[in-house]
């Protein structure tokens, strides 16, 4: 392991080109990082390299010797997971180390083909371990963005809607489960409490089936929300999900229901005491507005 950290260091200015060149060659993304960064990046990794192989003499990179080239691969495997390199381009900057480095190998040892083999070996062992750090942390970024997008697309499909003076509506898309649910319950108290809102339509004509568990979760929201002093009607209930309720003994006897959003909100507005009346005026409004142009052209 000395020997290779001596042929590193002698050859660092040739293994550092020979490995950009490569490089450049296999994986081209001029387009999100430049030339002068990815020389920055191969020389500090270079260099930690021989740090560590100096400073432990061996090839396990759990220890604490690598703990610097360890950090760096880490934040460069993140930090290009998040820019949309592949998975195979961030493991090509280290697996692409591997021809440049054989050939400095093979240049210093080319009178000793014992030391050169063993010389090879190591680095081999050395490359690939450091290769598998950049994909863990590359696997470790990518699900930790997944899951925040995930979180954001919970939020923005379930959106709670002011539909008159302290009246809202919840749409519900997609599957009702434990992880969403919490949020449609959060979005809704919140909403209830800045809005001062009495009254709340749960609409579910977009989810595609209600089983016991998701009218559970229906439930926890509908109990939730009267804690905070908002009444909840659920709308959308159409003939399949009615024959799926009563053949499952799912008990919405206490939570009132309407087939359509319109009858909900028909309901909510007289549950407030509202009354929306349609007035002659309004009525006759559209045939003065079709009238008047009509008239000016017969005249």
């Amino acid at each position: 392991m000395s020997d290779l950290a001596d042929i590193i260091s002698r050859n660092e200015e040739q293994i550092r080109a020979d490995w950009i060149r490569d490089m450049r060659q296999t994986v081209q993304r001029a387009d999100l990082m430049s030339k002068t960064e990815l020389d920055e990046q191969c020389a500090t990794f270079l260099n930690a390299v021989v740090a560590g192989v100096r400073g432990t003499g061996s090839t396990d990179v759990t220890t604490a010797g690598w703990t610097p080239a360890r950090e760096f691969l880490e934040g460069i495997s993140a930090s290009r997971a998040r820019q949309g390199f592949s998975p195979t381009e961030v493991a090509t900057f280290v697996l692409s180390l591997k021809q440049p480095l054989f050939a400095a190998i093979r240049h210093d040892m080319s009178k000793s083909q014992d030391k050169a083999f063993d010389a090879i070996w190591s680095a081999t062992e050395l490359v690939d371990r450091l290769a598998l750090i950049t994909t863990e942390a590359y696997i470790a970024t990518r699900e930790e963005l997944i899951l925040r997008q995930q979180q954001e697309l919970m939020e923005l499909s379930t959106p709670v809607v002011k539909l008159w003076e302290g009246i809202l509506a919840l749409p519900i898309i997609g599957t009702l489960d434990s992880a969403r649910t919490q949020v449609v319950m959060e979005n809704l108290l919140q909403a209830v409490v800045s809005t001062n809102s009495k009254y709340a339509i749960i609409d579910i004509t977009g989810v595609p089936t209600v089983d016991t568990l998701v009218a559970q979760h229906l439930l926890k929201t509908i109990t939730a929300a009267r804690l905070m002093g908002a009444e909840c009607i659920i709308s959308g209930v159409r003939p399949q999900i009615a024959q799926t309720i009563v053949h499952l003994g799912i008990n919405l006897e206490d939570v009132t229901t309407r087939a359509k959003l319109a009858d909900a909100l028909a309901l909510a507005l007289q549950m407030s005491g509202r009354t929306v009346v349609r007035t002659t005026a309004a009525a006759a409004a559209p045939k003065a507005i079709l009238a008047g142009p009509l008239a000016k052209q017969e005249g």
